[in-house]
């Protein structure tokens, strides 16, 4: 995995997010709110613009002053979009009543999945899993780093629960375990970059949503439910999907390294659930009862933004299209057989 300061910027994709970068890059004022007011809320520009607002929590971009992350201004225009995108999500996800019904939906395996783990498994081909990594490198290359956030605001068994549970995220204090350090191996063994932020500009809106609803949740305390219901669905689901992936690895021969990443996840998961469950969220609920709404918002919205992701794969790819807004270049592939 290469480092640096920061990406560089990605290109706007529309007049918000180019008028944040530019700002960012200090050439140009930030966007009006009319223009957020119409931007669409999962759509490229709106997307992007929360991106690069919430990067700047992250690593940054290189030539961008650290002092931007506090900045005065752009953070009252990331109020601005996060409150469309907020509002969408409020709006458009379906909500069960309680965290139990949330999560016993998915807690039950279809017996004829349809999804994108199932396809890949079943169909996908090489060059289909390097899409999917690509996209998903956006988060992945900063695995458990949105839900590091919440830890200062629980405490208890529920604080307790989460830091075992980031703790084996972050490989168990050993850096070759660290599992954004385990997906840059399977970027290597896929011919693809593991620099930070390489695929930013290439990944899809759908694939910014899933990761800005992340720092979204994790970057407001008065969002803290939601972000561990959000981690309680990437939990319950992970095990069952990542065992399909590492199936989809092998058939493929996409290499050991992009085999173990999925392989350490069934098992390491399928313990996290448990734990995310019962401690993380029994913990929280125990103290703070009114944020059950939250939590269980937070395990539909990740299935709402997910569902939007796995429409877009499955709609490109069965048509024979990329994913990618930029399909990857053949030079990532000449080492693969």
């Amino acid at each position: 995995m290469k480092h640096r300061e920061g990406p560089h910027l990605p290109s706007p994709r529309g007049p918000v997010s180019a008028a944040v970068g530019a700002y960012l890059r200090r050439t140009g004022p930030l966007p009006h709110d009319e223009d957020v007011a119409t931007a669409a809320a999962y759509g490229d520009d709106l997307q992007l613009a929360l991106h690069l607002c919430y990067e700047l929590h992250y690593r940054g971009f290189e030539g961008v002053p650290a002092a931007h992350e506090w900045d005065p201004d752009l953070l009252r225009t990331r109020a601005v979009l996060e409150h469309r995108f907020l509002s969408a999500l409020r709006a458009d996800t379906p909500t069960h009543d309680t965290v139990e019904e949330a999560l016993a939906e998915l807690l039950v395996e279809p017996v004829d999945g349809t999804g994108v783990t199932h396809y890949l498994r079943d169909e996908g081909e090489l060059w289909q899993l390097r899409e999917y990594a690509a996209q998903r490198s956006v988060y992945h290359l900063k695995e458990a780093d949105p839900h590091a956030w919440v830890l200062p605001r629980l405490w208890g068994r529920a604080k307790a629960a989460m830091a075992a549970v980031e703790f084996d995220e972050y490989g168990g204090g050993r850096p070759d375990r660290v599992h954004a350090r385990l997906f840059a191996d399977l970027m290597t063994d896929l011919g693809l970059d593991t620099s930070y932020g390489h695929y930013v500009d290439a990944a899809s809106a759908q694939a910014l949503g899933t990761v800005n609803l992340m720092s979204l949740f994790g970057l407001h305390r008065a969002l803290r439910g939601a972000l561990v219901g959000h981690f309680a669905a990437v939990e319950v689901t992970s095990s069952p999907g990542s065992r399909r992936l590492a199936e989809a690895m092998r058939r493929t021969g996409a290499g050991p390294a992009a085999e173990h990443f999925y392989d350490e996840h069934v098992e390491a998961d399928a313990v996290h659930e448990q734990v995310v469950r019962h401690d993380v969220i029994g913990g929280l609920l125990a103290e703070e009862p009114h944020l059950a709404p939250d939590v269980a918002f937070g395990v539909d919205a990740t299935g709402h933004v997910e569902d939007r992701l796995a429409a877009h794969l499955l709609t490109e790819w069965r048509a024979g299209r990329s994913s990618l807004r930029t399909p990857l270049p053949p030079s990532d592939t000449s080492h693969i057989s």
